[in-house]
């Protein structure tokens, strides 16, 4: 799904102008979603925010695009509340790992 209407409009089957990407890390991707990935993510300009959740530990990393367009690290530990800005979502980080 995408809230920009540039992809609600288009016959594709993926969306070009997301705001806001999250990929569950596994040990075999870590890697290449830190690096490759984000680093293709990073030239899409309607991207605000890329979110990366620990599959073996809780912990979320959200690195969020400043008003300088430069990528900022927001760390979210057991006990912490992830906010996701650019969705306006904000929800307690043991929720995303319950029932794992």
């Amino acid at each position: 799904m995408s809230c920009d209407e540039r992809d609600k409009n288009a016959a594709e089957d993926f969306i070009r102008y997301p705001r806001l990407i999250v990929e569950v890390l596994s040990p075999t991707t870590a890697a290449f979603d830190r690096g490759e990935k984000f680093a293709d993510y990073r030239a899409c300009e309607s991207l605000q925010e890329y979110v990366l959740i620990n599959q073996s530990r809780v912990g979320v990393e959200c690195f969020r695009r400043n008003a300088e367009g430069l990528w900022v690290l927001h760390p979210y530990s057991p006990g912490e509340e992830v906010e996701l800005a650019s969705v306006n979502f904000k929800c307690a980080i043991e929720a995303i790992y319950e029932d794992v």
